[in-house]
């Protein structure tokens, strides 16, 4: 405990990876500048149960790679690179990720590679193809994460666990299943079943008014896919929105669910995030490139940390990794316009949001995970396109702040800016 709260109260001390931008040059314009193009995302639906449960990874991805493609008309053949974040699939889904690569008519002489850090695997794709046209590896590439919670299972089933992993307290943290890490935050910090159950109803209220609204529309690429009914019958249908949010949910139901993972807990099915389906791509070049063939310019990425956190608490992430990422991007919580944080779990977000002081209404304002869901390779490129595209809406130059808490033990953030 005393080691944590070290952690907490010493936040400039962590060691974050792949600083992007430098502090001192983050309201200027340079030509290296790593900016982001086009940021789209599929319909995020239930698993097992939703619109795109019988959908292959690889034509999700193929979705969204085509999206960004005709939605920029750019050549695929200036695609430099390519990353997929991926956590269920086996070696993060290297192979599905190459197939849907050909299937949107991306040449076979532009290279894959796939990632899997967990729940922040869609943004670290991302920020592994910025360090890439940071580094002068390539001007423009595609980053990509997906999912598919319907077709893999998060049950590790019959591993081959190592038996010394138990003779390490840290080591064996890492085996606390998610539920549990969430049932910890809520007891360790004193977060209630109540404000947990209100955080989750306004997630959803959220969500709904902003998928009523049509806020979603720009950031969503319809899905083509097949499903098979109740009766046998397979048909082909649209996918158009997301199927998770629950516009009718109260307040008095979400106090009525039994805990999920812990007998007298307060973490329930209600006040967690969804498991999901979906996918997201975002195009990313150097300014100069952006600008040579005539890309718009919805983002430019200004930092980016992974700071670890104690295993048992791995909720607590953004609390520790936000702040550091402001501090690479030489910016303040004040000057934030939009967080998109994860809400893995109502007590861990809420816990985050909390410790950072930070105001409701900039956290989330379209509903979050718990409503939308989580399909987790997917999560951290989909929080991109919805933080951008709102701000984009907003048609102001603004900052916004993608994060997440990392299975493990662990937390990312990145700070990115709207041009106007």
């Amino acid at each position: 405990m005393e080691r944590l709260q070290t952690l907490l109260g010493h936040l400039s001390t962590s060691s974050g990876q792949g600083e992007v931008r430098c502090c001192e040059t983050a309201a200027s314009e340079r030509e290296d500048d790593v900016v982001i193009v086009a940021a789209l995302r599929t319909p995020i639906c239930k698993a097992k149960r939703g619109n795109l449960r019988e959908t292959y990874e690889d034509d999700l991805l193929a979705t969204v790679f085509t999206g960004v493609l005709n939605q920029t008309k750019i050549d695929p053949v200036l695609l430099g690179d390519i990353c997929v974040g991926s956590v269920l699939q086996e070696g993060a889904g290297a192979d599905t990720a190459r197939m849907a690569q050909f299937y949107s008519g991306i040449p076979e002489t532009t290279p894959l590679s796939a990632v899997n850090r967990q729940c922040s695997s869609g943004l670290q794709a991302v920020m592994n193809l910025a360090g890439s046209i940071r580094n002068g590896v390539c001007d423009i590439g595609l980053a990509a994460g997906v999912e598919s919670m319907s077709r893999r299972s998060m049950n590790r089933g019959k591993v081959d666990i190592n038996p010394k992993v138990f003779e390490n307290e840290k080591a064996s943290q890492c085996l606390i299943p998610m539920g549990i890490t969430s049932e910890n935050v809520a007891t360790r910090f004193g977060v209630s079943r109540k404000n947990q159950d209100l955080f989750a109803y306004q997630s959803h209220m959220r969500a709904a008014k902003a998928r009523q609204t049509g806020l979603f529309r720009e950031e969503i690429v319809p899905v083509r896919t097949k499903i098979t009914d109740k009766d046998g019958e397979a048909k082909e249908i649209m996918v158009y929105e997301d199927d998770g949010i629950r516009p009718t949910t109260t307040l008095e139901g979400l106090s009525k669910l039994k805990p999920a993972f812990q007998e007298g807990g307060s973490t329930t099915a209600g006040n967690s995030s969804q498991l999901s389906d979906g996918a997201a791509a975002v195009l990313l070049a150097k300014r100069s490139a952006a600008l040579r063939h005539g890309l718009p310019i919805l983002g430019v990425i200004l930092s980016y940390a992974v700071v670890g956190v104690p295993p048992d608490v791995m909720g607590i992430g953004p609390a520790v990794a936000i702040p550091e990422a402001l501090r690479k991007a030489g910016l303040k919580k004040e000057d934030i316009e939009i967080f998109e944080i994860n809400e893995a779990f109502a007590s861990q977000c809420l816990y985050c949001v909390e410790k950072l002081g930070l105001p409701q209404d900039k956290v989330n304002p379209n509903g979050g995970a718990i409503a939308l869901g989580h399909p987790l390779g997917c999560t951290g490129a989909r929080q991109i396109a919805t933080l951008l595209h709102e701000l984009k809406r907003r048609g102001k130059r603004a900052y916004g702040v993608v994060s997440m808490c990392i299975g493990t033990g662990m937390g990312a953030a990145a700070v990115l800016e709207y041009p106007g």
